[in-house]
């Protein structure tokens, strides 16, 4: 069979498959009315660095699109120029570009994040560190760094436990389970009770002095919500996305009318203060992707939502993904799409093995929406 004519039936039996499911229904009856946008997304990942062994790793599953995690920091100054620069050489090597960083932001936690002062909202501590910061942004920019990924958290990324997958070979997920968690009945940080008004102080004290440097780097910096969203106080904290995902993503996002303020859009992170993720997860791609401020994705699946949920493979959570990838495409996403939190096993290699499986099912997807686009271009 000729390749136009495989792509005809394959992206004939996709399309026609989503006109069928709910989540996709107006979408689909959307694009018979106008054209199926090109797809300009890519896979990546934020894994592994910049050492010829993820590089090459990389390279062999067809990711060349990265984030570097981070180049040398200099105590008291920031990061090192020439440090960044060899990185992007390291990569460009294989062919790969290096388009993102990790900020030192993190989702550890307040009590072992390298700049805590920021999110304590403690002057002039703070502000010492926010220097630092602006410079790190300077060194991205002069390296041709595209993204910068952070995270404006208090408590960590938060979980209960593991469940085992029989069905998936004994796979086992990370699980979040409110009701377990507020009997384990953990201790509050070190910032103590924090609303959410004090949390969008803090996070905009921040930004009124990082997105002007931003701006001039020409460098997007991308939050990464909190993981997972979670009752009002608890552990003292609320966090800015929290109890209404969408509201809070909707406040941050309006925060600033700048190309440079968006989000590392956490499709699992999202999902896991949705009731119903499967649906509810459609608006918020199509109002933040709008917006254009969606620089980079993470495609992380989960089985539940709100308050009890594990984190499990691309292709079997609630959230079909072929129609996530869909809405990503028909808002002109272009940035990377990345596998996040993967699940693990007993045997060696278990982080790899679940990477390389998210990597083809990635390229898989991309590779489907973009065959709509080539039929649809056939049709005309």
């Amino acid at each position: 069979m000729k390749r136009k004519n495989f792509i005809r039936v394959i992206a004939a039996g996709s399309m026609g498959a989503a006109a069928f499911t709910p989540e996709s229904a107006s979408a689909s009856a959307e694009n018979t009315a106008k054209p199926i946008k090109k797809v300009l997304m890519k896979v990546g990942c934020q894994s592994g660095g910049t050492s010829k062994e993820n590089l090459e790793f990389k390279a062999r599953h067809g990711v060349y699109n990265l984030d570097g995690g981070s180049p040398k920091t200099i105590p008291g100054k920031g990061w090192d120029l020439e440090d960044s620069l060899a990185k992007k050489e390291a990569c460009e090597k294989y062919g790969i570009s290096l388009d993102a960083y990790h900020f030192p932001l993190t989702s550890a936690g307040i009590d072992k994040v390298e700049y805590p002062n920021i999110m304590l909202g403690k002057s002039p501590e703070r502000d010492r560190e926010i220097e630092i910061l602006q410079q790190m942004i300077q060194v991205a920019g002069k390296t041709g760094i595209k993204v910068l990924n952070y995270n404006t958290t208090i408590l960590p990324v938060l979980r209960t436990g593991r469940t085992v997958d029989p069905k998936r070979g004994n796979a086992d997920y990370s699980t979040w389970n409110y009701a377990e968690a507020i009997k384990r009945n953990d201790p509050k940080t070190i910032a103590g009770d924090v609303s959410i008004e004090q949390m969008f102080e803090r996070i905009t004290y921040m930004l009124d002095r990082l997105l002007p440097v931003a701006k001039e780097y020409k460098v997007k910096m991308a939050n990464h919500i909190a993981d997972p969203p979670t009752p009002v106080g608890y552990r003292g904290i609320t966090r800015w996305n929290s109890p209404d995902v969408f509201a809070g993503i909707q406040r941050f996002a309006k925060l600033y009318d700048s190309p440079y303020h968006g989000f590392n859009f956490c499709i699992g992170s999202i999902a896991e203060g949705l009731k119903d993720p499967k649906t509810e997860i459609f608006p918020i791609i199509k109002w933040v992707g709008e917006r254009n401020q969606i620089f980079n994705v993470h495609l992380r699946n989960i089985k539940g939502g709100w308050n009890n949920f594990q984190e499990v493979y691309p292709d079997n959570g609630d959230m079909n993904f072929l129609h996530v990838v869909r809405a990503l495409r028909d808002v002109g996403f272009d940035g990377m799409v990345m596998p996040d939190h993967v699940p693990h096993h007993a045997e060696p290699g278990s982080g790899l093995q679940a990477f390389s499986f998210s990597y083809g099912y990635i390229k898989g997807l991309i590779q489907a929406v973009s065959d709509e686009v080539e039929l649809a271009s056939a049709r005309n």
